[in-house]
């Protein structure tokens, strides 16, 4: 069974330590995982999403792209 967590924007914040800003920036160039609309004045991001998001920058690093 696939568990699914979804987590709030400080918690991306923390994980990724980017400021808000910066990942609202990033969203909009389609470069950051889009947040989930959960209700009309709420929304969350799946942990796994971040998770391979930050996969991906690692993989990326290992291979000797920027």
């Amino acid at each position: 069974m696939n568990t699914l967590k979804v987590i709030k924007l400080a918690q991306v914040k923390e994980l990724t330590t980017f400021s808000s800003a910066t990942i609202y920036r990033l969203i909009e160039k389609g470069k950051f995982p889009r947040q989930l609309k959960l209700a009309e004045r709420s929304s969350g991001w799946l942990l796994e999403d971040i998770h391979n998001w930050i996969n991906e920058k690692k993989d990326a690093r290992d291979r000797g792209e920027s």
